[in-house]
């Protein structure tokens, strides 16, 4: 089997015909989308081309504090993702993704790593930080769908919960159901991407393993290994951020504070 071969920029040149052809389609349809595909485009290169240059540094040092400070980097921004995709936030909400995405994340990436693929030394970068992304990637994809369920939930049927607590009801027994209906419409991505992996799709790691000249049995045993890490991460990531939106909108006599709920301008 063949190692992945080296690209010549000259034919990074001609797989941008692509980008033309997205944007003559636009064009024709009177999409109006020409800018954006241009600057997501350019903003696909200029980030990848960064990060690559930012990964063979930390690769080449190898040294916990830079692995640990990238995940740090790579935490914060995928929590602030997470929180400025749904159409309502909270106060602290970015610090709630982040820990959670931390607890969830970090711990499930270092088990991997640790029990599973039994790196060493523990923070190779090579393996912790790819695995990490695709947990983030995955993780506040399924936060925000969790965070704007619950949310939405809570400001617009506020007077049915209000209801259900002035007729003895629990803050818990009031929210449990909007509360659980989040958690499973932040997991549903995750579950349709595991239905239909190696029938419809063959995923990133997998693609990317057989390219670079790994054994298919081999990228297939890695990739199960990554469905299944992704969706425990994910399931405790909307658990998580649910149960923090939770507790912040009521307050401890068990009253709805829908006044803290900030609907963010569109």
């Amino acid at each position: 089997m063949n190692p992945a071969q080296d690209l010549p920029y000259v034919r990074l040149v001609v797989a941008s015909a692509f980008v033309v052809l997205a944007g003559l389609s636009s064009m024709l349809l009177r999409l109006r989308l020409e800018r954006s595909i241009v600057i997501a485009a350019t903003r696909t290169v200029v980030q990848l081309a960064l990060v690559g240059v930012v990964l063979q540094w930390i690769f080449d040092h190898q040294q916990a504090w830079i692995v640990m400070l990238a995940m740090l980097v790579m935490l914060a921004a995928a929590a602030r993702a997470a929180v400025t995709r749904p159409s309502r936030s909270f106060a602290r909400a970015g610090t709630s993704a982040f820990i959670t995405l931390l607890l969830t994340g970090g711990i499930t990436a270092l088990s991997v790593t640790q029990f599973v693929v039994r790196v060493q030394p523990w923070y190779d970068a090579q393996y912790l930080l790819p695995l990490l992304g695709m947990i983030l990637g995955n993780g506040l994809t399924g936060i925000s769908l969790a965070l704007d369920s619950i949310l939405e939930a809570m400001d617009q049927r506020a007077d049915v919960i209000e209801q259900e607590l002035c007729l003895g009801a629990t803050k818990w027994e009031a929210v449990r159901q909007p509360l659980s209906e989040a958690v499973r419409r932040g997991m549903i991505p995750i579950i349709n991407a595991m239905t239909v992996v190696g029938i419809v799709s063959l995923p990133g790691m997998m693609t990317g393993q057989i390219l670079a000249g790994a054994n298919p049995a081999i990228a297939v045993k890695y990739q199960i290994v990554v469905m299944f890490m992704l969706l425990g991460s994910t399931s405790l990531g909307c658990t998580g951020v649910a149960l923090w939106a939770y507790r912040a909108i009521f307050d401890d006599a068990h009253r709805l504070r829908s006044e803290r709920i900030r609907r963010r301008a569109h």
